[in-house]
């Protein structure tokens, strides 16, 4: 079953059935039920509950987050933007806007409005529980048709790809993972303020009065223009250090860590030990603490398939970037655990199973996918195993990693083929897919005109040559990428449905790329453990159906994040 639901006025909407089954021509949407106006959350929770329907809404970040709070789990539902700028992708399309007021304004040859940002939940100036933002679907249109006639299009456009299948598989995943995005804000990852801020006293020194450092940045930035014989260094400013290693005879490119460790200088030390320093202090320190945390709990904005690659990213918060350090303040509630999943070395396995790379699948056996490469092919050196299949995904070629390279082609010639071949793709300009239908970025018209251009001059021939390489190195890792960001959205999606089911009172809190943490009561967490493993065993089966490819995810019941690795 299928409803189109949409905001209607304050607090409410407005919804009606549509038929399930193969689009309807010409966008004519046939309804089974007549139109209900000025819906209450108790009916959608009855609707929910009589029915399981599939939802069919504008954008589940801007319409579920009320519902969540009003104790409303959406089962499924079909997000029309999500869906919107994968299908628009699909075309090579990937900067146009999705949202419902242009995906209809598309579907009538009419111009195309732009995409406005939704308002930040949990900030002071958000909407009202219910206020749709952005651009308005046009005065006249019946927002509920404009809705159905998009969604319609959108199951006509599944349809007719090559792999409808994969393609309406990646639909409901990034679907399932917005309302999951939702849910995760709203419980929030259990966070403990006094170990924070004990972690920052600890580091830095006391909280600083504004405009002045930390106590212990304010000690090595002293330090350091000691080290520069006494001439005053500002290391907060990259040319500022440049100069000074200038004036000591000493020419650097930048001031990046892993320049300045190939350096001999007292300032070093100092140096790098700063830069780790300052950026906990701006990403994560007592502003941040003071901004994203409130209750117990840490309540990022995640963007569902905010990177080309569709993996996620996070709106403010850098809920992406937690360092290690801040870990220890990541614990369970007093009678809860933490059921940490980590997805083991997960693209190498995807490569093996995108090639169908039978000999790479049985390397994949081991729990350690390099040690057991490393046994094969590389005298049992887990190192060079490393570097070997990094530098087929990711395109190295300096150092060591060109014959090592040359030795993982000669072993696993599928795997180094596929790669390859979405490399040389790009390097022609070509878009490339994921296994579900992902769609690479089509490259820039200023690297067209730069990789169009002949000339005889050598040394713009090699800057030509080198653009389109660094092109096919982004194609070549795209498709494994991408194919991993798939199978951890279809486990993530599997396990919300499960927990729901089978672990009352268990929520997903946290999912970093190929990482998941539930937050749970303590005697569910072996529960939630053999769940994670069914929606692993689940994810590979509808992502690789058939695969010999082994798919192990490492999983910790702990109390406190930092002691999950």
């Amino acid at each position: 079953m299928r409803i189109v639901l949409i905001p209607d006025a304050e607090g409410t909407f407005r919804l009606r059935g549509v038929a399930d089954g193969a689009p309807l021509p010409n966008n004519s949407p046939e309804w089974v039920d007549p139109v209900e106006q000025g819906v209450d959350p108790a009916r959608i929770a009855e609707l929910e509950h009589a029915h399981q329907p599939r939802w069919v809404i504008p954008a589940a970040e801007q319409l579920y987050p009320a519902l969540y709070r009003a104790g409303i789990r959406l089962g499924r539902c079909h997000d029309l933007a999500l869906t919107e700028a994968l299908l628009l992708g699909h075309a090579g399309r990937h900067a146009a806007p999705h949202r419902l007021p242009a995906a209809w304004a598309r579907l009538h040859g009419l111009p195309e409005p732009p995409d406005a940002e939704p308002a930040l939940p949990h900030q002071p100036d958000q909407p009202g529980l219910f206020e749709p933002t952005g651009q308005p679907i046009p005065k006249g249109v019946e927002p509920l048709r404009a809705a159905t006639e998009v969604y319609l299009a959108q199951q006509r456009a599944i349809a007719e790809a090559a792999q409808p299948q994969r393609l309406r598989l990646l639909a409901a995943a990034e679907s399932a993972g917005a309302l999951a995005a939702v849910e995760m804000a709203e419980e929030g990852l259990p966070w403990r303020t006094d170990v924070h801020l004990a972690l920052l006293e600890r580091l830095l020194g006391p909280r600083p009065s504004a405009g002045e450092r930390p106590r212990k940045l304010a000690e090595l930035a002293e330090r350091i223009s000691v080290a520069f014989g006494g001439r005053p260094i500002n290391p907060d400013h990259p040319a500022s250090v440049v100069r000074a290693f200038t004036s000591a005879g000493i020419d650097v490119p930048s001031t990046r860590a892993w320049v300045l460790r190939e350096i001999d200088h007292p300032a070093i030390p100092d140096l790098l030990e700063y830069k780790e320093l300052a950026r906990l202090y701006a990403a994560h320190g007592w502003h941040w603490l003071q901004t994203w945390v409130s209750g117990g709990r840490f309540r990022p904005v995640y963007v569902v398939g905010g990177v080309v690659s569709g993996r996620w990213a996070s709106r403010g918060g850098a809920a992406l970037q937690l360092p290690k350090e801040l870990r220890t303040a990541v614990r369970a509630d007093a009678g809860h655990r933490l059921v940490v999943a980590d997805a083991a070395q997960l693209e190498p396995r995807v490569l093996a199973a995108l090639a169908k790379d039978d000999r790479l699948a049985q390397v994949s056996g081991s729990a350690d996918l390099y040690e057991n490469l490393a046994a094969d092919s590389f005298a049992g050196d887990r190192a060079r195993a490393k570097i070997a299949m990094l530098s087929a995904m990711y395109g190295g070629t300096s150092g060591e990693a060109g014959p090592l390279l040359a030795t993982l082609r000669k072993r696993f010639p599928l795997a180094v083929d596929y790669v390859e071949s979405a490399a040389l793709a790009g390097e022609r300009g070509e878009l490339v897919r994921s296994q579900l239908g992902r769609t690479s970025p089509p490259p820039s018209e200023q690297w067209r005109a730069a990789t169009g251009m002949s000339t005889e001059d050598a040394a713009a021939e090699r800057r030509t040559r080198r653009i389109a390489r660094e092109w096919g190195r982004f194609t070549r890792n795209f498709v494994v990428q991408a194919t991993a960001a798939e199978w951890a959205l279809v486990l993530l999606a599997t396990l919300r449905g499960k927990l729901a089911e089978q672990a009352p009172g268990a929520h997903v809190v946290f999912y970093l790329h190929d990482e998941v943490l539930v937050h749970c009561p303590t005697e569910q967490a072996d529960t939630v453990r053999a769940l994670l493993r069914q929606s692993a065993r689940i994810a590979t089966e509808l992502v690789f159906p058939g695969t010999k490819v082994r798919f192990p995810l490492e999983i910790a019941i702990v109390e406190c994040y930092a002691d999950a690795k």
